[in-house]
């Protein structure tokens, strides 16, 4: 496949790398001279121009390219990139800072094809190092939306239960489970929960610990007691 990268800077290139080693075909696209002589020094077909610009962007095979990744600091570079090239009917990934939250979220959901935070990315490996083996968070799919891939232990109070008889919160819902060593599928409402198997769960924040209560039965260690009687 072919892919045009708006952006050489850090999450660009990483992203084109990644891409090519994969086999893809990849144009980045970047304005800035130093990058451009930086990403061509990697290897890259490079477009030195304003990748908001129709006529760079058609220098860099728009129309022939199967996706563009507008992966610059600028959220409106970003977004002309994505909108001259859903004309050519290509599919558009819009790079979009954590700083501008869930209504620029919102705003710009519609008109792309898929919006990434590379920041909370990357916190997702820190966040799943420090909750351990039994919950691993996959996605982040809003600002307050979250899939989380947990195991079932030995304290879950779910464990010999159906995925039919585990009531979860309201906004929370499985999306597949797996028996311990065996692919993840659709959950069957007669699927039973045993010890290792895991559970991917779409819920908001809000309710992850109660949710994790029931599937890990782990809990989080309690506050110290502050009042009469407290050591």
């Amino acid at each position: 496949m072919r892919f045009v990268i708006i952006g050489a800077g850090r999450v660009g290139l990483r992203t084109a790398r990644v891409l090519r080693e994969e086999g893809h075909e990849i144009t980045i696209v970047e304005r800035d001279r130093d990058r451009v002589e930086r990403a061509r020094e990697s290897g890259f077909e490079v477009v030195h121009g304003d990748g908001s610009r129709e006529a760079v962007l058609a220098e860099a095979g728009i129309e022939d390219a199967d996706g563009l990744g507008g992966l610059t600091g600028d959220l409106n570079v970003n977004f002309a990139a994505c909108s001259i090239a859903k004309h050519h009917r290509t599919w558009t990934v819009l790079r979009v800072d954590q700083e501008h939250r869930e209504e620029v979220y919102q705003q710009y959901a519609d008109e792309v094809d898929e919006v990434v935070y590379p920041e909370r990315i990357g916190a997702l490996g820190a966040k799943n190092a420090l909750l351990g083996g039994s919950i691993r968070a996959i996605a982040d799919v809003a600002q307050s939306l979250q899939v989380v891939l947990m195991t079932v232990t030995e304290s879950s109070p779910m464990q010999g239960y159906t995925i039919e008889e585990v009531a979860l919160p309201a906004s929370a819902r499985i999306l597949a489970f797996g028996k311990a060593d065996e692919p993840m599928g659709l959950p069957l409402e007669d699927d039973s929960l045993e010890i290792g198997d895991r559970v991917a769960v779409l819920a908001e924040f809000d309710v992850l610990e109660e949710v994790r209560q029931l599937i890990v039965g782990e809990t989080l260690a309690p506050e110290p007691e502050t009042g009469e009687g407290a050591a």
